[in-house]
């Protein structure tokens, strides 16, 4: 499952909740509490996250 993962590059929610099963409420509550990483505004509504990012917050919870 990790190795489909992205290397580089933005991911958008659903596919970072793929990865980091939790609800996108939880998702939310711990970006707000900086729990998890911040995403980065692409648009008005579209939020992506770095893979990177995402890829150490799995090795950081594991």
């Amino acid at each position: 499952m990790f190795d489909s993962l992205p290397q580089t590059g933005f991911i958008r929610l659903p596919v970072v909740l793929r990865f980091f099963p939790v609800s996108k409420s939880t998702w939310w509550a711990g970006v707000k509490s900086g729990k998890f990483p911040q995403g980065h505004k692409l648009s008005e509504r579209v939020t992506a996250w770095k893979a990177e990012d995402i890829q150490a917050l799995i090795k950081q919870s594991t």
